[in-house]
């Protein structure tokens, strides 16, 4: 549900400017307004996690969500559009905060792997359902859809809410029992290398985590917003064909990080960043070189495939980087600033695009792609891993 409406709205572009006779670079807009209100519900993630739960948190995100995708099947107008692009990134911010919190603090980084592979099937199947909705007519179906699933995840999360408080057993009272031998005290672990930064160095730390996921967010989103529009207007390719690259990038990108969650061996989370972004690097130069249609759609396959693991691995990394207790906090705030890039950056590459074409895609990208490298870089140098 998280990924269906990233994977949905590039494609979709096309044919929702057209229909409002909007140009393209408003597609920056609507990425911008959802991000507002994905960003601001980032920063109270963990105290609603505390309060009322990640059913529940989940079941608002759905119902948001639903809202949102019922606004956009209707919309008469762009500016309606814009409206209800906010309760999409509220949505979004409660989703994706709620749940790399909870999994990221418990230590599985093949669950986090599994989880990000789930957007992936989300994001590879949005430009399949978008597709298929403009051969038969119109995007306004698809949208429609997104909502009664959304619908259907909110009732599943209440349902889930009720049988966790009607199976949680009472404390029975504790029958009179003859004294025993006292345990043994558990050992406190040893308090977290950061515990004595100074707060110079802790804020400079979490920026700098916060700008890595910001940077790496928006080429990764960036790319699978605009390679739509890229294939139509700069490679020439059908409306079709432009779909079903889309859904190649987004493929690459699911089916990698369902291999990473699956391997026998688990590969290091450095090594995955590491590698992920060299890749990511690659793909985006091959892209930008463009000798032929047929090495720049290779070259998004390439992107999406080596950028796939870097954002769970970032995630299962911040504990061992800042400590367990400030990560309580600080992955909702990393998933806002990840939020903030994918909108930020997509639409600041749509106001390129607007300015000098859509050739400047690539030279972009690469430029993004770098930044992570060098991104990833200064956090090591600030905050290394302690495990």
């Amino acid at each position: 549900m998280l990924g269906l409406p990233d994977g949905m709205l590039g494609p979709a572009w096309p044919a929702i400017r057209q229909t409002f006779g909007a140009p393209i670079a408003d597609l920056g807009l609507i990425l911008l307004v959802s991000t507002a209100g994905s960003v601001a519900i980032a920063v109270f993630v963990g105290w609603l996690i505390r309060h009322i739960g990640v059913p529940a948190l989940l079941a608002v995100s759905g119902v948001c969500a639903a809202l949102g995708g019922l606004g956009f099947a209707i919309a008469p107008a762009l500016w309606v559009l814009l409206a209800v692009a906010v309760l999409v990134g509220v949505a979004a911010g409660l989703m994706d905060g709620g749940l790399n919190t909870a999994i990221g603090l418990a230590g599985r980084p093949r669950l986090l792997n599994l989880l990000h592979a789930s957007y992936g099937v989300g994001t590879t199947i949005g430009p399949l359902l978008i597709t298929a909705a403009i051969i038969t007519g119109s995007w306004r179906p698809a949208y429609a859809i997104l909502a009664g699933f959304n619908v259907v995840m909110a009732a599943l999360w209440l349902h889930q809410r009720r049988r966790s408080r009607l199976t949680s057993p009472a404390t029975p009272a504790e029958p009179d029992r003859p004294p025993t031998v006292p345990e043994e005290p558990e050992q406190t672990p040893p308090p977290h290398p950061s515990e004595g930064w100074s707060r110079r160095r802790s804020t400079a730390a979490v920026v700098a985590g916060m700008v890595l996921f910001f940077v790496y967010t928006g080429t990764e989103v960036g790319a699978g917003q605009w390679e739509a529009s890229y294939c139509r207007g700069h490679l020439g390719l059908s409306a079709s064909a432009a779909g079903i690259a889309t859904f190649g990038y987004w493929a690459a990108f699911t089916g990698a990080r369902i291999l990473l969650a699956v391997l026998p061996r688990p590969i290091g989370l450095i090594r995955i960043v590491r590698w992920g972004s060299a890749l990511g690097v690659a793909g985006a130069a091959a892209i930008w070189w463009q000798p032929d249609r047929a090495v720049a759609l290779a070259g998004f396959v390439l992107l999406g495939g080596g950028l796939s693991g870097v954002f769970p691995a970032l995630i299962g990394l911040t504990p061992a980087r800042i400590g367990h207790r400030r990560a309580q906090n600080v992955i909702a705030w990393q998933v806002g600033a990840a939020a903030a890039g994918g909108s930020g950056l997509s639409a600041f590459l749509g106001l390129l695009i607007g300015l000098a074409g859509l050739r400047i895609l690539g030279p972009a990208l690469t430029l993004l792609a770098l930044l992570v490298i060098v991104a990833n870089y200064a956090l090591a140098r600030i905050a290394p891993i302690h495990p």
